[in-house]
């Protein structure tokens, strides 16, 4: 009995530990986090701007969670882009990867993770980041074959 009495008030508590939010407006890439995380197709370096636009197109409309990162280096997990009805993801979404932008939004920090909820999409800066030079397209197959 204790023990269910004591798993009761820490359920209480809960809502209290959550984290938050601060208003934050933050400038940075919109980014296609598995690559980013994972390294599957190269360094941070590589999964950035332009080279790197058309894997980021598959990843977000394949439902791979965007993210931001800030010029400080920063990334932020995008949970919320204003303008789109889906969590994370959708027609905003796709037209924003690897483009830098000024966002308006809610901040929240946990576990040692970086969340923002995007009310508002300031400025739309495009591809700013062109990476082609150096790193080609990353992958390298996402160039279509010319038709003959």
């Amino acid at each position: 009995m204790r023990l269910l009495l004591s798993l009761f008030i820490t359920c209480l508590a809960l809502p209290a530990a959550a984290a938050e939010g601060e208003r934050l407006q933050v400038k940075g890439e919109i980014i296609d986090t598995w690559c980013y995380y994972s390294g599957v197709m190269g360094g941070p370096d590589a999964v950035v701007g332009s080279a790197h636009h058309t894997c980021a197109l598959w990843c977000s409309a394949g439902g791979i969670p965007v993210g931001m990162l800030a010029e400080d280096g920063t990334v932020y997990m995008i949970l919320k882009m204003a303008g789109d009805d889906n969590a994370n993801g959708g027609d905003t979404s796709l037209k924003l990867a690897a483009h830098t932008v000024e966002v308006d939004g809610m901040h929240y920090a946990r576990d040692g993770l970086n969340y923002l909820v995007v009310s508002e999409v300031i400025s739309d800066l495009d591809i700013q980041n062109t990476t082609h030079e150096d790193y080609g397209n990353i992958p390298p197959f996402s160039i279509p074959e010319p038709s003959e």
